[in-house]
């Protein structure tokens, strides 16, 4: 009996709302599919070779040229690839007179053998004297090749006694023959047993030799051979493979528009294309069906890719997988299954190495390795030997030299590993993958972005690969990982991914956790936030309230959950332009957390300066900055200099003093919180260009106009290149823009960015947003200064009557408005 692979580690410890679990989950180990029977691979099974037997046919006189052993028939729509061709071209000038050794070297499905046979067609067409093909998959082959090809050349010295005598004398042969010959060494799996056989590269013979291996072991170059490493298909190629292949069957009709996404979705894998495109043609099916078909995880790859010829006999999950018995068979430390496993749920645009030191790892292992009754704890050294030795056999990569990419898997091999594990393998090793992952996650005060786009990405995968393995229906409910990935996406700014994220989790809880789980109110919330900073306030506010209200009818009007509702919500109403509300709201927040907080305590300090954000949107000014400096007081006694939250804090009181006048004293922080977001932070990241638009805007305050150009087409094309048109972060960074170019003189190239601007606002916002008031007075102002006066007063007028409506009659823009509409009534001679 096969043993099982591992039992269920511990989780890592972890932030709420994922505390550790207990639960011990068997499992089993990969199953290996074969040339002919399924077999269970355990990590000490052994190899079984087969002994060829030395039976000679008779011998006929020599006929050039000779060719001997089959060379595989050419695939339909061969692709020549020819950067590929290029590389083995050049080498081969480069031998000059002396015999050339070529390894192709690649993992499974990458055309290896095709492109052998394809040289050893073109050998046959150039004349070449002796050809032979030999399957070195077994070392044995070699030898009896290389004596069926002594006796049939009768060779001297080959008595047909000796399979190994006879194989020398053939190697004698073609160190001395002036005649010319390619020997093809196809699927060479052992280079250390092979390496008494490799074909002699004496001067002044016209001979070559090619061999494919999936091995990159390092003794493979040495000998004078030239290693060529074969990858995948270009998008190119992999393109016109499939064109080629489906117009042979006259089902170019299949073609659709995610023909391109398809190729990338099979990883340009020529293994994987051929055996898709017999399915279209078999199933008469288009590509976007077939995608559909191929993302389903119930259904198992060889279903999806019948066998089809064109030179790969074999199942796909099979190919794939042909190195894993050999691997497993040299895994002297036992764990080449286990680590296959957990890299197949993962990114396979790669992983960080550091994956492999966690203690979520290590401990996965150690109860792999003591399921086997060996209890002795796996090492991080361990497992850096195991991924060389999977990167040898070709299963996965490893480069160290690629950073947080460093441990990589072709999708197509993680797919066949994936179809091998039954439930109870899949959910613990996801667990055991999430925990990792959860470990190698930067605290959010030191991020590092680069890491964290790629633990997100593997998060991702591995969320999709896992299906429900990440939730519990205990008190853990989901994984804190899966918090983490839409924090992250936050973050970054990648707000419609992150509505897609906990639009998806939310769906998800429901049906495993129940309406009622903690986890969903939070899900909840992350995805009202995520609303409102998509700019889809109605959305956003629509949500708030729902939790808000569920909040006071199951909890206390003082409990923290309470008042992160009515705080989350209090932001909604900001963003959507109703300051009023949202200070009523933040008003009764800090006084709930002044009663039952200590006064310096961070979720007071953060009420504190929610509620300055808000008076100063009502004109409140003073209001705000007399809040504000109280928070920056205590985040600069308690908190390192460039904390981000201090930073936060010197940034709104910047903006303050801009609203009071204090220009100078808002450009001398605003510079200061830039110059330590452009230090710490990626220069896309969304707080390093929302510092850059305050202080575009304290320059041109301060007549230094120029210079808020500069940062403002800069912000401009960093939010075009990153976010939907539409976007509220695009349209602010347009209307700055506008407003620079208007201050510098070039009114021209102003008017049109804000008519774009008014034209978004007025699409996406609901009528008198303040946000559209500005973008109307902003171009009604631009409009009078090249005398299109009409439109100008049309505009102002709308603006003032919105305003007086909807901020107040009051409020300093309302009054500023109404002012300067009389002052241009007056200049026309119009009158009120």
């Amino acid at each position: 009996m096969t043993p099982p692979l591992w039992r269920r580690g511990r989780r890592a410890e972890a932030p709420a709302p994922s505390p550790e679990a207990g639960l011990t989950v068997a499992k089993k180990a990969v199953a290996v599919v074969g040339d002919t029977t399924d077999s269970a691979i355990g990590p000490h099974a052994s190899v079984t070779k087969v002994v060829h037997q030395y039976v000679l046919p008779p011998r006929a006189e020599v006929t050039w040229p000779v060719r001997l052993g089959s060379v595989p028939q050419e695939a339909a729509a061969f692709q020549h690839r020819a950067e590929v061709q290029q590389r083995i071209d050049r080498a081969r000038e480069r031998s000059g007179t002396v015999v050339l050794t070529q390894v192709l070297r690649g993992g499974g499905g990458v055309g290896k053998s095709q492109l052998a046979a394809h040289y050893a067609r073109l050998a046959d067409r150039e004349g070449t004297e002796l050809i032979v093909w030999v399957d070195a998959a077994e070392t044995e082959q070699v030898v009896a090749a290389y004596a069926r090809a002594a006796h049939h050349l009768a060779v001297p010295g080959a008595l047909g006694e000796d399979a190994e005598a006879d194989a020398h004398a053939f190697r004698e042969w073609l160190a001395a023959t002036d005649r010319s010959w390619l020997i093809v060494l196809d699927d060479l799996s052992d280079p250390a047993a092979v390496a008494p056989w490799w074909p002699p590269t004496a001067p002044g013979r016209l001979g070559r030799v090619l061999a494919t291996t999936r091995r990159r072991d390092a003794a493979l170059s040495g000998g004078g051979r030239a290693v060529v490493d074969i990858d995948v298909y270009s998008t190119a190629e992999a393109l016109a493979y499939l064109r080629r292949r489906l117009a042979e069957e006259d089902a170019e009709h299949l073609l659709d528009e995610d023909a391109g996404v398809l190729v990338e979705d099979l990883g340009r894998l020529p293994l994987a294309l051929a055996h898709a495109a017999a399915y279209l043609v078999n199933e008469a099916v288009t590509c976007g069906d077939y995608r559909h078909r191929l993302s389903d995880s119930g259904t198992r790859l060889d279903a999806l890719m019948p066998t089809a010829g064109d030179g790969y006999p074999r199942e796909v999950g099979a190919a794939l997988l042909l190195s894993l018995e050999a691997a497993a068979a040299a895994d002297s430390a036992g764990l080449a299954l286990p680590t296959l496993v957990l890299t197949a749920l993962l990114d396979p645009a790669g992983h960080p190495e550091a994956l492999w030191r966690t203690e979520a790892v290590l401990l996965s292992l150690t109860d792999f390795r003591a399921a086997l009754g060996e209890e002795r704890g796996v090492t991080a050294d361990e497992a850096r030997a195991t991924l060389r030795l999977l990167h040898t056999y070709s299963l996965i990569t490893h480069e160290p030299r690629a950073g947080d990419r460093a441990v990589r898997i072709h999708a197509m091999t993680a797919r066949a590993v994936r179809d091998t594990l039954s439930d109870s393998v899949l959910n613990a090793a996801a667990q055991d993958a999430a925990n990792a992952l959860l470990e190698l996650w930067p605290e959010e005060h030191e991020p590092d972005w680069a890491l964290v786009d790629v633990l997100r990405a593997n998060a991702g995968a591995l969320a999709f690969h896992a299906g429900d393995a990440l939730w519990d229906t205990g008190a853990e409910g989901g994984h804190a990982v899966l918090f983490l990935v839409g924090r992250s996406l936050r973050e970054v700014g990648q707000f419609t991914a992150a509505i897609d994220h906990w639009s998806r989790a939310i769906d998800t809880a429901n049906r495993i956790l129940g309406a009622e789980h903690p986890d969903v109110g939070v899900l909840r919330t992350n995805l009202a936030v995520a609303y409102s900073q998509a700019g889809r306030t109605d959305e956003a506010i629509q949500l708030g309230v729902h939790i808000l209200a569920a909040r006071e009818r199951t909890l206390p009007p003082d409990h923290p959950d309470t008042l992160l509702a009515r705080a989350n919500l209090a932001a909604t109403y900001s963003q959507a332009g109703r300051a009023d509300q949202a200070a009523r709201m933040e008003e009764q927040v800090l006084a709930a957390r002044e009663r039952t907080l200590p006064p310096d305590h961070p979720d007071t300090l953060l009420a504190r300066a929610n509620l300055a954000v808000s008076y100063n949107a009502m004109g409140r000014t003073d209001e705000a900055i007399r809040l504000e400096e109280q928070v920056l007081a205590v985040r600069e006694r308690t908190l390192p200099p460039d904390h981000p939250d201090t930073l936060h804090a010197r940034a709104n009181l910047a903006a303050f003093y801009n609203e009071m006048g204090g220009t100078d004293e808002a450009i001398r922080i605003g510079e200061h919180v830039l110059a330590v977001r452009e230090r710490t932070l990626p220069p896309d990241h969304p707080d390093t260009l929302l510092t850059c638009i305050n202080l575009a805007f304290s320059y041109n305050r301060a007549g230094r106009a120029d210079e808020a150009v500069r940062i403002g087409e800069h912000v401009l094309a960093v939010r075009e290149r990153t976010l939907p048109p539409d976007h509220p972060d695009i349209l602010i960074a347009r209307a700055n823009l506008a407003a620079s170019y208007a201050e510098t003189g070039r009114t021209d190239q102003a008017i049109p960015m804000e008519e774009q601007v008014l034209a978004a606002r007025e699409r996406t916002l609901p009528p008198g947003h303040p946000d559209t008031l500005i973008a109307r007075a902003n171009l009604a102002a631009s409009y009078w200064q090249v005398n299109r006066t009409e439109e100008a007063l049309v505009l102002l007028a709308e603006a003032v009557a919105d305003s007086e409506r909807v901020l107040g009659s009051e409020h300093p823009d309302t009054v500023g408005r109404r002012e300067l509409l009389a002052q241009w009534r007056a200049e026309t001679g119009g009158g009120e």
